[in-house]
């Protein structure tokens, strides 16, 4: 899969230096796979939830952080939308805004 953008990744590394190692492995094994549904996908990835519309949750770092993503499985990509702590997609979740 291609992983659209990684940028958004590394500037939330940066600023939870512990999420990197997690979030740089789940960049990893994305790009080296191609999921064609989301079974698929649940395969590698149990705990990831389903939104709807193509958006997907996974838990990161043991459930500390939250890396939200549309899946294009037709084009073979993952759009990143957010990543956030889990306070933080708490707030979101609650506004509405996923």
């Amino acid at each position: 899969m291609h992983v659209l953008s990684k940028r958004r990744l590394q500037e939330f590394w940066h600023r939870h230096p512990a999420a990197e190692a997690p979030l740089r492995a789940w960049h990893a094994m994305m790009r080296g796979k191609r999921y064609g549904h989301p079974h698929e996908l649940r395969a590698d990835f149990p705990a990831a939830s389903q939104l709807g519309e193509g958006r997907t949750v996974f838990n990161i770092g043991g459930n500390k952080y939250r890396l939200v993503v549309t899946m294009r499985y037709d084009m073979g990509r993952v759009f990143v939308r957010h990543v956030v702590t889990h306070a933080e997609y708490a707030r979101l979740a609650m506004a509405g805004a996923l």
